[in-house]
């Protein structure tokens, strides 16, 4: 039996700004959605996937207007609801889950009040039952003590931690339409599969509807009923999933479909002193001990990867190495000599010797700086530039980032694509000259085609500076295209390492065995027997 349709968007039409121009950036999505159906919207960035996704919310962000077309939602036309009719179904009856939790919550307020506010406010139910509701969604989510961990602060959870407590929030007042914006974009593997296989139940238990956001195409196979494939704000093509993995159509959905071509060669065992050691390194929050006995080196002109799931240590190593978080014992050897266990204690020089390129490029350079800025601090800070020489050495390291310097120098983050931002952090690491950088799921938010350009960029980089690069990813596809050698990390300490071609080569660790079967198929069957293989 045909289900009844729940959402209905006929001929979308979205402009957006940039300085004073206004450009169509969606132009003419249709878009069908049934109760209790799932729908992927896929692409690669800048294709308007979340654009067309907050306008099922009836919505678009700064800088967007919509300026045709219709938008149904279970009867209510959303272009011609008011603003209040509008927030009275948001939240309540239309969810939405962001791509960077980080950036979606009050870093002022514990999880457990975030989470309560939308159900208190739509009268949906009381604080406390709100407040049980919560633990038991957070069980459902797979959360570490689920009964505690909402008492925490955002930025006292990891970032798959919080991805999934967001996920959780959105749920709270069960509703009608979930939009999934990217939601497993910042999750390692093992934790990718239990917030997939979350959603998939409570959307199948709730008869909830969803739109899913991704560029990750395995991971929609797994979630999705449909899938639609936008490209510069237009509709590529559109089928059931099976049909669309099977036989795309289009050429630009094959391209899509094709595996990651590019891979750097596999270069031999280092022999040379290692740039910087970490020496059995152990690290504690407070009386909580979160590292304990890590030790890897990392050689010039050579690629680390740290893997592990949420919660493993590996951005915490990273802070150690860079003097965020003193060890209580170990020891960072740069270049043959200890460096001062804080950050406080370390000359400028020892602290321009080791960069960082940091996940989310949204909440890490300043909405209100422009690149000129962005970029020239570090310079002026390190190096001591000003000036000409300042503008010189920017207007240089956009060129190496292959941003053309007159176009955007004097530009602010928020007229720059995903992937754009994410040259912007590489360019701001190495107006530095550092000979260690450390790159944090650097290509985690970015889709299969912007990630190969950015991954081609850094090798490149790494071999003209001989740069010793630390990359902490849960992208296994990623680490077999550059890294040299592997570090695995569970639960604070280091399970497995070696040169990559070990690592990859059976028969592996456990952990490491649990990691590589952890990555996504292209098949919409790979979820669920998997589960049923760990039953």
């Amino acid at each position: 039996m045909t289900r009844e349709v729940l959402l209905r968007i006929e001929g979308l039409r979205i402009e957006g700004r940039s300085g004073d121009t206004w450009s169509e950036i969606v132009k003419g999505v249709d878009l069908t959605l049934h109760k209790g159906e799932v729908l992927g919207l896929i692409g690669e960035s800048g294709a308007g996937k979340s654009t067309v996704g907050l306008a099922a919310m009836g919505f678009a962000r700064d800088g967007c207007k919509i300026t045709g077309g219709s938008i149904m939602f279970d009867g209510i036309d959303l272009r011609r609801a008011t603003e209040a009719q509008r927030r009275a179904l948001r939240g309540k009856r239309i969810a939405y889950v962001a791509q960077s939790a980080a950036a979606s919550f009050n870093p002022a307020h514990r999880l457990i009040e975030q989470y309560a506010e939308a159900p208190v406010i739509h009268g949906v139910m009381a604080r406390d039952k709100a407040e049980k509701d919560a633990v038991d969604l957070y069980r459902k989510m797979q959360l570490p003590d689920p009964e505690g961990i909402g008492f925490r602060y955002p930025h006292q959870v990891s970032g798959g931690q919080l991805q999934r407590a967001m996920t959780a929030m959105a749920m709270a007042c069960r509703p009608d339409l979930i939009i999934f914006d990217e939601p497993t974009t910042a999750l390692d593997v093992t934790t990718q599969i239990e917030v997939l296989a979350a959603i998939r139940d409570i959307v199948r238990q709730f008869d909830t509807a969803a739109i899913y956001i991704t560029h990750d195409l395995a991971v929609v196979a797994q979630a999705a009923d449909r899938i639609k494939v936008l490209l510069r704000g237009e509709e590529v093509e559109e089928a059931p999933t099976r049909q669309m993995l099977d036989a795309p159509r289009e050429e630009y959905t094959k391209s899509l479909w094709a595996v990651r071509s590019f891979a750097r060669p596999v270069q031999p065992p280092a022999t040379a002193a290692p740039v910087l050691s970490v020496r059995g390194v152990t690290a504690a929050y407070g009386k909580t001990v979160v590292l304990e006995d890590v030790s890897f080196d990392i050689h010039a002109g050579r690629t680390v990867a740290v893997v592990g799931e949420s919660g493993s240590g590996k951005s915490t190593t990273a802070r150690v190495i860079t003097g965020l978080l003193p060890p209580t014992s170990g020891e960072i050897v740069f270049d043959g000599a200890a460096l001062p266990p804080a950050l406080k204690a370390r000359t400028r020089n020892q602290l321009r010797q080791v960069q960082m390129i940091y996940q989310m490029a949204d909440t890490a350079l300043n909405p209100k700086q422009r690149l000129r800025e962005l970029i020239g601090r570090p310079a002026q800070m390190y190096l001591g530039l000003h000036g000409r020489a300042l503008d010189a050495r920017v207007r240089d390291l956009l060129h190496l980032i292959e941003l053309d310097p007159d176009t955007y120098i004097d530009r602010l983050p928020g007229e720059l694509s995903g992937g754009q931002k994410q040259r912007i952090g590489i360019a701001r690491a190495l107006a530095a000259e550092p000979r260690v950088i450390i790159c944090d799921e650097v290509t985690s938010a970015l889709d299969q085609i912007v990630q190969e350009g950015i991954l081609q960029l850094l090798t490149r980089l790494q071999d003209e500076f001989g740069l010793a690069y630390m990359f902490i990813t849960h992208d296994i596809a990623t680490v077999r295209a550059i890294a040299d050698e592997v570090v695995v990390m569970q639960r604070g300490r280091v399970v497995d390492a070696g040169h990559k071609t070990e690592i990859f080569t059976p028969p592996h660790q456990p952990y490491t065995e649990l990691l590589l079967s952890s990555v996504p198929e292209m098949d919409p069957d790979w979820l669920t027997r998997l589960l049923d293989s760990r039953a």
